[in-house]
Formats: C-alpha cells, sequence, structure tokens
C-alpha cells in the first residue's frame, strides 16, 4: 500500500510542469515590470500595451496560487525621483496574497526605466535568502537598462543563499531592432532577456511569453506548488 502510495506521487509530480512541484513552503516574491516599455504599443509588433496582457494574466492566475503560497510583491519602474530609483516594496509574502496584487498591477501606471537587478536584490532581501529558503518570479519584458548586473546578481545569490530558486518570465520581449552587431529579424521577434542568468545560476526557469494564456500557464509554473492533503 506504502509504494503504491509513493509511485501515485511520483507520478502526479511528474506529470505536472517543471517548477510546479515546489513545496509551498517555501515563500515567494513576485518582481513586476512597471517600467515605461509596459505602455508601449504599436512599433514593436503590440498591438495594445503589455501592461493590459499582464493585469489579464495577473486576475487570472493569482488566486489559485495565492491560495496555497505565500507571496509578496516588488514593482519596478515608476515613483522614484529619477528613471531608476522606483523600486517600490509593495509588501513581503503574506496569506492571501491576490487580492493586494491584483490591486496593485491594476492600479500601475508604467513608467522609469529597468532596474530589474536591484529589484531582485530587493525581493531576496525580503525574503532574508541568507537564512531562509524561498523563490523569485520576475516578470520581465526587456533588458536592464539602469547598469545592474543580473548574472553577477546571479552568482551572488548562488553563493550567499540557503535555497533561493528565481524564475524569470520574459514578457513579450523584443531585440534592438536598428542593431548594429548583424541581429537578424528573428533576433527582434525572438529575443531572450539578459536576466536570464539569474534563472540559469539558480536552478530556475526561463519561460517566454508572448500572449495572455501563456503567460497565465508561466505564472502557475513558477508560483504554483504541489498540495498532497
Amino acid at each position: 500500500m506504502r509504494h503504491t502510495l509513493i509511485s501515485a506521487l511520483a507520478l502526479l509530480a511528474s506529470s505536472l510542469p517543471l517548477g510546479a512541484a515546489d513545496s509551498c513552503a517555501r515563500d515567494a516574491m513576485l518582481v513586476f515590470d512597471g517600467s515605461g516599455s509596459m505602455a508601449e504599443m504599436g512599433f514593436n509588433q503590440i498591438g495594445e500595451p503589455r501592461i493590459f496582457d499582464a493585469r489579464r494574466a495577473v486576475v487570472r492566475a493569482l488566486p489559485e496560487i495565492a491560495a496555497k503560497r505565500r507571496v509578496g510583491l516588488v514593482i519596478y519602474g515608476p515613483g522614484g525621483v529619477d528613471s531608476c530609483t522606483g523600486i517600490d516594496l509593495r509588501f513581503g509574502p503574506i496569506d492571501d496574497a491576490a487580492t493586494p496584487i491584483i490591486d496593485a498591477v491594476d492600479h500601475l501606471q508604467p513608467a522609469g526605466d529597468t532596474a530589474l537587478t536591484d529589484a531582485v536584490r530587493q525581493a531576496a532581501e525580503t525574503l532574508e535568502y541568507r537564512d531562509r529558503p524561498g523563490i523569485i518570479v520576475l516578470l520581465t519584458d526587456g533588458k536592464e537598462t539602469c547598469g545592474g548586473s543580473p548574472c553577477a546578481l546571479a552568482g551572488e545569490l548562488l553563493q550567499d543563499a540557503r535555497d533561493l530558486t528565481v524564475h524569470v518570465i520574459g514578457f513579450k520581449v523584443r531585440g534592438d531592432f536598428f542593431a548594429w552587431d548583424g541581429e537578424g529579424p528573428s533576433d527582434y521577434d525572438d529575443a531572450i532577456t539578459v536576466a536570464s542568468c539569474l534563472a540559469d545560476r539558480t536552478g530556475g526557469l526561463y519561460v517566454p511569453t508572448e500572449t495572455v494564456d501563456d503567460l497565465v500557464a508561466a505564472l502557475r509554473k513558477t508560483l504554483g506548488c504541489l498540495v498532497i492533503g
């Protein structure tokens, strides 16, 4: 009987998307891109601002996620004294965080540059990553534009953390259309944010997304967890 139960649980875990079988005991931080590019549309093959789809995805995904895992929120982009200082720790991991996260994203007016490195660092500190296990999910539409080095931060986190995994969701990431280094059109359409190294070096996932359905699936995959009653 015991062997049968263990086998059944193993089969269930293996059938879930990679990342979804994480223990709900680990608190998580969602690091959300509120930079000005989230309001872009038109020229970059995006029919409406990214923030519209992001809001829809958060409404669909967060209620089921936050019912099982404590989640906190950092938003980067707007509200700073200059374009790179808008890093807003809304709250650390709390129970039933869906409503405050949905409200924060719904009222977000994208502005500022992309200080994603410092935002992820803030999330790690909030999780007390040196002493406690945790998960960070970074949602970004592009590259670091405030002088930070995501890859250097990844090395620091890997060295100092007790047990920290960083997942990165690239949302409608676009390359530099007028690049001088020979990038072709496919590089523009299928670009990967440099922040992917945060996932690569901490054992996390990099998930590229283009649609609301993609983004909902990515949030479930990275923030979701397996609960055995």
